[in-house]
């Protein structure tokens, strides 16, 4: 096995194709960015790294504020479309029927399409060439209610949330398994196969 070295790029993937909504609800923006992730568990710290020559960025350096949608497969269409057009020229909220959601903490809009929205405080911008960092606090997570199971937590298989590799969009495929399981006891291995098995 050999592996040949290519230029430094953005191979790093997959990612997701959030949807970054900003601004007010008389005067809603959305565009869409991979370059996002966690940085932090707690105090929960993410991030979104913009263009300067993009609208959102104009309006979250002015505010301070924004929310990373996870968008799923009925949004694919739009996540493609936010990001290929400027809030500049056009109302995306509009145009892509989407409906513009007050906060429950800031004073900015979430997707209320979007499976899951996550509110973000902006804490510093750091540029470091084509993009600048919002470093930001995610300080509230709104989960839409018939995504989540009877356990209270966010059901993947339904939600088919979108994921972005190399200028190719994807839905999550099958589950392989769960945090920790390649150290699981055999024991607990058998009593998890047999729970699954009664709820089949």
């Amino acid at each position: 096995m050999a592996k040949i070295t290519w230029p430094a790029g953005t191979m790093l993937a997959p990612l997701p194709p959030a949807l970054i909504s900003s601004g007010s609800i008389d005067k809603p923006n959305v565009m869409t960015a991979a370059w996002t992730g966690i940085v932090c568990t707690n105090p929960t710290i993410t991030y979104v790294s913009i263009r300067p020559s993009r609208y959102s960025h104009e309006i979250i350096s002015k505010t301070g504020e924004f929310v990373i949608n996870v968008p799923n497969l009925p949004l694919a269409k739009v996540v493609d479309f936010c990001g290929v057009k400027s809030g500049r020229d056009i109302d995306k909220f509009k145009v892509c029927n989407l409906t513009p959601l007050p906060c429950a903490k800031l004073n900015t809009v979430q997707v209320a399409e979007a499976p899951v929205s996550l509110e973000c405080k902006v804490k510093s911008v750091t540029n470091f060439g084509s993009h600048d960092m919002f470093l930001a606090e995610v300080v509230a997570v709104n989960v839409d209610d018939k995504y989540i199971n009877s356990k209270g937590a966010l059901d993947l298989k339904t939600a088919g949330l979108l994921a972005y590799a190399h200028g190719f969009y994807y839905t999550l495929g099958r589950q392989l398994g769960k945090f920790g399981f390649s150290v699981e006891k055999p024991k607990t291995v058998k009593k998890r196969k047999r729970m699954q098995q009664k709820r089949a």
